[in-house]
Formats: C-alpha cells, sequence, structure tokens
C-alpha cells in the first residue's frame, strides 16, 4: 500500500484517468473527491462489501430455495460411518 501526505487541494494521480483530490480534513475524518471515466465504478468499501453479501445470497435463494431446511436436515443426519457432519 502506498501512503502519502497530501494538503487540502492537492491530488493524487491513478494512472492516467483517475484523480484523487483532498477535499476537506477535520473532525476526525478526511473528505476526498475522487475524478474517474463514468464506466469505472467507484464506491465506499462498506457499500460494496454489502452489495456483494446481497447478491450472493440472491444467488443462494435462487439456487436452492429450500436451502436452510436442506442444510439443516444434513446436519441432523448421521453419514455412512454414523458421525454427525
Amino acid at each position: 500500500m502506498l501512503v502519502v501526505s497530501r494538503k487540502v487541494g492537492e491530488r493524487i494521480l491513478i494512472g492516467d484517468k483517475i484523480a484523487v483530490t483532498v477535499v476537506k480534513v477535520g473532525n476526525g475524518g478526511v473528505r476526498i473527491g475522487i475524478d474517474a471515466p463514468t464506466e469505472m465504478p467507484v464506491m465506499r468499501e462498506e457499500l460494496a462489501i454489502q452489495i456483494r453479501r446481497e447478491e450472493r445470497d440472491r444467488l443462494l435463494r435462487a439456487e436452492s430455495p429450500c436451502a436452510d431446511d436442506q442444510s439443516f436436515e444434513a446436519a441432523q443426519s448421521p453419514n455412512v460411518d454414523g458421525d454427525r457432519s
């Protein structure tokens, strides 16, 4: 990870098409502006994680609408050796 110091109004360039500008510093946070091509998605990490989880959950529900019931039954049924897995 590259760590740099910047003052308000200063920029960091990422390649030829992305610029990150320090807009405001204070109150325990930093406000930044990002100039990037419109076809490149830019979002907060926590939002991207939430979206990925929701997409994964939706796909799992679509693949097996009774997935919770099946996994519960599998956990309750002994396997070939007589163990519970």
